[in-house]
């Protein structure tokens, strides 16, 4: 393995000072400092400030390759420098700038300049070469879509006028996507940072295994439990395996999973996080913007999708326990009463975070100040394991949150610029013209390309991003063809994020795979095996509004517990066991009964088929669990 690179003392120092003044500044501007002392501030010259702050940070930290630099090379230097004098100046003088933007001073041409080249840069170094590809097509286009041939000629613009427009205008690079992220992401991050600082990350992992470890396969069980719990607060399956993988995934493997299981269920259960209110990985936030909805009512329709995710996952790995004799750790001796006695505390915050959310009706980053505080008061009085909030630590705190930003503002900065042409183009409009006419009226059809499209769009790249870029591109047809917005941009957030497992580009599988020494693809290959009902529950929810809490108390409960069933015997069918192992007849019984009874409302069969089916499946495992029974009775010794 290679050696992590140790930053020179300036470098490091600089950065953490930045890193510092972005967190602060975040918390300054979000108690309205800036009111109570009487100043004007707009929200623009905020994010200029911040974006600033992030480009800095990025061409200190990593070099031409993306790799940790010891400390930056003169050239990443002085594009650091330049970087930061040029938003340090437009948020100075961003009132200006704005009143004289009709007339396009110079000025506004430099400082375009500069956050376009500067975005573009950080995000290939950081975010890979598929979005920066992404992004460069879509300027491109800008440049020449008066030329180009059919419904996809728009309004061409010169670079100069490109680079006025992207790399400045509030309707482009400093629109929503980089609202949401310097000012609600960047505090639950913040909240996520102060929890691990604690000791709340140990407390929820020593949870999961208190919960789960004495179960048959209670070393994967774990995995997922706590998986869930960090993926939904980190906002990046990937670093979520890179965080919790190191654990899980050995842990796993002595307990008896293959080598490819291990490494897929940390990816899926790491990538599902993203997907589990009330975080989901930022991109809850987003969406609430995006749909001009408040964000409970976002929360409130991914809660009933990520319970059936974890039900499939949770009933797979441990049908996989029980065919393969999986039994619990040996070791597995917590008990939830100890662990809640030693670490009472940690549920406070989120208490509190909830109470906010969900009773007051604050808003989120309101929430997230309030449950920040709560840890602060807790963490410094009580400690977990050893570890308590110092004021060290507190410190730390804000150096961790604020280069943990560094790649998200890039991200959301770089999908603003595709928003913004989007905007002046018209290709936004032609784009969802062009894909609802070439299906005609199947929605079914639809669906199925759009679900294509969210995969390959979304290799390789965070949550957020894939969220903002698919939100712009994809979801617009599915709510011109019919789908509620709600459903529209649930269904392209999990295809999105079903990248992270879905090979060739599977990024959580393949972090998983270097940690479980198996082959990535198979990793990745088992990945989408046990993470299959994501791949399903996006048409499930579409047809089945009632599964996102649209519908009466009966249509949910009749629509989730036909799915619960459903969910569960496809994944019967797939492992081949249910109380003993199952012939490839009873495989096939199960898979297909567990399919009739899911409510996917584009095959028109009567609902009564749907109830059949389950009734069926009920009574084909009740079967087989009492003749499981009576086989263990009679094989043991009298």
């Amino acid at each position: 393995m290679t050696e992590p690179v140790t930053q020179a003392v300036w470098s490091r120092r600089a950065i953490a000072v930045l890193a510092t003044t972005m967190c602060a500044v975040c918390i300054l501007w979000n108690i309205e400092a800036h009111t109570r002392l009487g100043f004007a501030v707009l929200r623009q010259q905020y994010m200029a400030l911040q974006l600033g702050l992030a480009l800095t940070i990025a061409f200190l930290s990593y070099d031409f390759r993306g790799n940790v630099a010891r400390a930056p090379h003169i050239i990443n230097l002085v594009i650091a420098v330049i970087c930061l004098a040029t938003l340090l100046y437009a948020a100075a003088n961003f009132v200006w700038l704005l009143q004289e933007q009709f007339y396009r001073p110079w000025q506004i041409t430099v400082v375009g300049t500069v956050v376009v080249l500067g975005v573009m840069e950080g995000v290939r170094r950081r975010a890979g070469w598929m979005l920066f590809s992404i992004v460069t097509v879509f300027l491109i286009y800008a440049l020449f879509a008066d030329r180009i041939p059919g419904r996809l000629v728009g309004r061409g613009m010169s670079p100069v006028r490109l680079v006025d427009y992207v790399g400045f205008d509030s309707s482009a690079v400093f629109s929503s996507p980089l609202a949401v992220g310097t000012i609600t992401v960047l505090l639950f991050v913040f909240f996520g940072q102060l929890l691990f600082a604690a000791g709340g990350g140990a407390f929820f992992t020593d949870l999961a295994m208190a919960a789960t470890g004495r179960a048959r396969g209670g070393s994967a069980k774990i995995a997922v439990v706590g998986s869930a719990l960090f993926g939904s607060i980190s906002g990046s399956a990937v670093s979520n395996v890179a965080t919790t993988g190191v654990i899980t995934i050995p842990m796993m493997q002595r307990g008896g999973y293959s080598k490819e299981d291990a490494g897929a269920i940390e990816a899926v259960a790491s990538t599902g996080g993203q997907l589990t209110p009330p975080i989901m990985g930022a991109a809850a936030f987003l969406m609430a913007e995006f749909l001009d909805i408040p964000y409970t009512t976002v929360a409130a329709a991914a809660l009933i999708p990520a319970l059936l995710y974890y039900l499939g996952v949770f009933t797979q790995v441990d049908l996989i326990a029980a065919r393969d004799g999986i039994e619990a750790p040996e070791d597995a001796d917590l008990t939830v009463r100890k662990v809640l006695a030693a670490g009472w505390h940690f549920l406070i915050p989120f208490a509190v975070l909830l109470y906010a959310l969900f009773v007051m009706r604050l808003d989120p980053e309101d929430s997230a100040l309030l449950a920040s505080l709560a840890i602060v008061a807790v963490g410094g009085i009580r400690g977990y394991k050893g570890t308590r909030l110092t004021l060290a630590t507190f410190g730390q705190v804000f150096v961790k949150t604020g280069t943990s930003m560094v790649d998200l503002i890039l991200v959301v900065a770089a999908a603003g610029f595709v928003i913004g042409v989007l905007n002046v183009t018209g290709l936004g409009f032609a784009l969802t013209l062009v894909l609802v006419d070439s299906v005609g009226s199947s929605l079914f059809l639809l669906l199925l390309i759009s679900a294509v499209v969210c995969i390959i769009l979304g290799m390789g790249m965070p949550t957020s991003g894939v969220y903002v870029l698919l939100a712009s591109l994809v979801a617009p047809s599915l709510v011109q063809a019919g789908v509620t917005p709600i459903a529209a941009h649930l269904f392209i957030l999990y295809f999105g994020m079903m990248s992270m497992i879905t090979p060739p580009v599977a990024l959580a599988a393949f972090a998983a795979a270097t940690i479980s020494g198996a082959g990535a693809f198979a990793t990745g290959a088992a990945a989408m095996r046990i993470g299959w009902a994501a791949f399903i529950l996006p048409f499930a929810f579409v047809a089945t509004p009632a599964l996102l809490f649209e519908g009466t108390a009966q249509e949910v409960i009749t629509a989730t517990a036909l799915t619960a069933i459903g969910v569960t015997g496809v994944t019967i069918g797939i492992v081949g066991f249910w109380g003993q192992k199952l012939g490839n007849l009873m495989r096939v019984a199960f898979g297909g009964l567990g399919a009739l009874a899911l409510p996917l409302g584009f095959i028109t069969i009567s609902i009564l088929i749907h109830f059949a089916a389950a009734a069926a499946l009920l009574g084909l495992g009740a079967l087989f669990m009492l003749k499981g029974g009576k086989t263990q009775n009679s094989s043991q010794p009298t």
